[in-house]
């Protein structure tokens, strides 16, 4: 029953990365049309006012320190969408997923700098081979495109978002806190919104596109992470996960109108190989020592980077 269930856990979870791999395109073609923050504001307050209401329970059996560390993480969460959303109006979906994806990398650096973790010889190895595949998608002669240099930054905070929610959540709190968290980034990006006023989708394509980010995309994958995660390791689901940049190329190529380059291909190849490294870096300092650090192991629910 065991075996079933992580089996089951495991194709659930492929299919909620693929349905976030799938967000890129929808959100590179929607943001030409209404702003970064008008987008993701009305994005997730409708993921909010959904979540409030499905996990209501969750979010009262918070304590006021996890509804003041949500509020936190939010606002962190809320600027580092804003970012990669603006990053997406300058670089083609499938490059964005994978610059994106770099916050698996960036973790543990994260965490050598902020809590004076040990940075060792395979995660030295990654950031090479990241630096590499970043240098073949970005490159612009010898400068980093805008649109990936903001989305770098972007992968940046998500990644201190990782090592903070590692730090001060616990995995019971965790759909609550992601509750708060979607209600705090409504908040952040409709500040953003307010000196240009609301744009919202117009039509019924703009809004079904809104619609399956903030409900299937938000919520809906939401839950299913919870129960996925509930049958899984840690180091299994986070190799599930690193698919997402690459179920972002396949539908940025296959709908979104994009070319399979060679500089796609191996580009993407040496960014995801590095993620790979990294959670094989983990699965062996587990093997070493019961107790992994936020960085080597990162609780399941704050690998994602969208809500």
């Amino acid at each position: 029953m065991t075996t079933r269930l992580a089996r089951a856990a495991t194709l659930l979870l492929l299919l909620v990365t693929a349905v976030w791999g799938s967000t890129f395109f929808l959100i590179r073609d929607l943001v030409a049309t209404v702003p970064p923050a008008d987008f993701l504001a009305v994005r997730f307050a409708i993921a909010a006012l959904v979540m409030g209401a499905v996990f209501r329970r969750q979010v009262l059996a918070l304590s006021r320190r996890e509804v003041r560390t949500g509020a936190v993480l939010g606002a962190l969460y809320g600027v580092a969408q804003l970012l990669q959303t603006v990053g997406l109006q300058h670089t083609d979906a499938s490059v964005s997923g994978f610059v994106t994806g770099t916050y698996v990398v960036l973790t543990p650096l994260l965490g050598a700098l902020l809590l004076r973790e040990r940075v060792d010889a395979v995660t030295w190895g990654a950031v090479l081979l990241t630096t590499a595949g970043l240098a073949v998608l970005s490159l612009r002669g010898l400068s980093l495109g805008y649109g990936e240099g903001v989305t770098l930054a972007s992968a940046v905070l998500y990644a201190g978002h990782i090592v903070a929610l590692g730090r001060w959540s616990r995995p019971s709190a965790a759909v609550g806190l992601a509750s708060v968290q979607a209600a705090v980034i409504a908040l952040v990006c409709a500040v953003a919104a307010v000196p240009g006023g609301l744009t919202l989708p117009s039509g019924g394509g703009q809004w079904a596109s809104m619609l399956y980010m903030a409900l299937v995309a938000g919520a809906a994958a939401l839950w299913a992470q919870t129960w996925a995660q509930a049958h899984l390791t840690a180091t299994r689901a986070a190799i599930v996960m690193a698919m997402e940049p690459v179920f972002a190329a396949l539908f940025a190529v296959l709908l979104g109108g994009e070319s399979a380059t060679g500089r796609l291909l191996l580009g993407g190849a040496l960014v995801l190989s590095s993620m790979y490294l990294v959670e094989l870096r983990g699965l062996l300092a587990r093997r070493r020592r019961a107790g992994a650090t936020a960085a080597e192991d990162p609780p399941v629910e704050a690998l994602h980077h969208d809500v």
